[in-house]
């Protein structure tokens, strides 16, 4: 959870102000002093009172001319209290931030609650205190306001809470936002409150330890969970052959001593690991999604590679990661926490796989050829990739061929909305057929179903 740090007036980060922030029936607010420096804070006029003077002289000179007393003390009342808050200033303040979340490890597509408090920590009394959290851009708040306005005294505290929607990666909240007015509202200090919370790192959950991720019995020499065709040390039964010196005498087969006379040893099948690599298809036309406000299917593949790489380096199989498009995005297979370390920092750091990466992107051609150079000659492929186009699936396939077994995982972005998303998501059909029938492993992932489900599914259909 969350630490807080004291800020006093005058040294808190400073940003740019914005009118959003004062009320639509103040009117446009008047600036009478910027910030010297990025630490201060910055007074402006509200415009609250704009008018005031000028209706209270008109009361004034009304009444001398209509020899009308009401509207002569009215108006003198007016200018009394125009000067009232023409003089009037934001009291200085300092304040004490703290933030908490309900959850700081979410999974993606979480609802999580933060709560915030705020405390007057000063000796000034705070008439007026308004508060923006600094929620960073790639979250949505889903419930509730980030907003909340309350008066302080000195050792008061206020608090409020909202719900955000997590999205995937490590999300540093920005200073939060605070407008100070005195009782006359005439004039507002506007300073930022930082705390020093953690980041909020969101990330996929692993897959259940008995999800069948479809790895086929190409192995590397270290112990795993694939099973082989070869006698060792395991736990299914394999072959029995002659005794020879040395062998435990837990593999005697006793039973063969006692009816023939005769020492042999027992093997089992041997259980080695798999060398995986995770395939992310970053390019331009992964970058699709069913909806204008859904995550693309880049996103989407991103989360399941997260989730199958727990998964499996949890098995005991050695896990790499890479990206179609590019070599730059590139850990070799390996297990261990270090390992695991590795990966978690380039799923949260590796500019090609970050949510926002696409307004960066160039179009990238495949090559197959540099991609094989970086590939264990023992690896198989784990290709994530809404397979919207034909090349993916005819690179797909050259993999397979040249001997690293591949199996697709495809979020599915197409809809049935109109037209020619109904004809797209055809064409994405007889690209997963064409695929099957080349006798590759396909993942047809449905966009609101659990990777898990989708898994043990397709499952079914290959033991079938």
């Amino acid at each position: 959870m969350s630490e807080s740090q004291q800020v006093p007036t005058g040294r808190n980060e400073a940003a740019e102000t914005t009118d959003t922030t004062t009320e639509a029936d103040d009117g446009a607010a008047e600036p009478v002093r910027t910030a010297a420096d990025s630490h201060q804070d910055v007074l402006r006029q509200t415009g609250r009172w704009a008018g005031i003077t000028a209706l209270a002289l008109f009361g004034i000179a009304f009444g001398v001319f209509a020899q009308n007393p009401a509207a002569f003390l009215a108006g003198v009342f007016g200018v009394t209290f125009a000067a009232y808050a023409q003089a009037g200033s934001a009291p200085e303040s300092e304040l004490h931030l703290h933030r908490e979340f309900e959850d700081d490890r979410p999974d993606p597509g979480e609802e999580i609650e933060v709560t915030v408090s705020i405390e007057n920590v000063g000796e000034s009394s705070l008439p007026d205190v308004r508060i923006v959290d600094g929620v960073p851009g790639q979250l949505h708040v889903a419930e509730g306001t980030p907003r909340h306005a309350a008066a302080l005294d000195p050792g008061e505290r206020a608090t409020f809470s909202y719900t955000i929607t997590a999205e995937r990666g490590a999300h540093e909240f920005e200073p939060a936002q605070v407008l100070v007015r005195g009782f006359s509202g005439a004039v507002e200090r506007e300073t930022r409150v930082q705390d020093e919370s953690e980041p909020l790192v969101c990330t996929p959950g692993s897959l259940p330890p008995s999800t069948n991720l479809s790895l086929q019995p190409l192995t590397t020499p270290y112990s795993g969970r694939v099973e082989t065709d070869i006698g060792g040390d395991g736990l299914e039964f394999f072959a029995t052959r002659e005794y020879q010196p040395g062998d435990p005498l837990s593999r005697v087969d006793w039973n063969t001593r006692a009816r023939t006379g005769e020492l042999s040893t027992l093997e089992f099948r041997e259980e080695r690991a798999a060398s995986v690599v995770l395939l992310i298809d970053v390019r331009t036309e992964a970058w699709c999604r069913p909806t204008e406000s859904a995550s693309s299917a880049v996103e989407r593949s991103v989360e399941g590679a997260m989730q199958s790489f727990s998964s499996l380096i949890d098995a005991g199989d050695r896990v790499g990661i890479a990206a179609l498009g590019t070599t730059e995005c590139w850990l070799p297979p390996g297990s261990g926490g270090d390992h695991r370390t590795r990966a978690r920092e380039l799923f949260q750091t590796e500019p090609l796989l970050a949510p926002d990466s696409v307004d960066d992107l160039i179009e990238r051609p495949i090559s197959v050829a540099a991609l094989r150079q970086q590939l264990p000659s023992h690896a198989q492929i784990i290709l994530f990739s809404p397979l919207v186009d034909d090349l993916v699936v005819e690179q797909a396939k050259l993999l397979d061929a040249s001997g690293h077994l591949l199996t697709a995982i495809s979020p599915n972005p197409t809809t049935t909305r109109s037209t020619g998303e109904s004809v797209a998501r055809m064409e994405r059909d007889l690209r997963i057929a064409d695929l099957r029938r080349s006798g590759l492993r396909v993942v047809d992932w449905a966009w609101e179903e659990p990777l898990v489900t989708a898994i043990s599914r397709a499952g079914a259909r290959w033991s079938a």
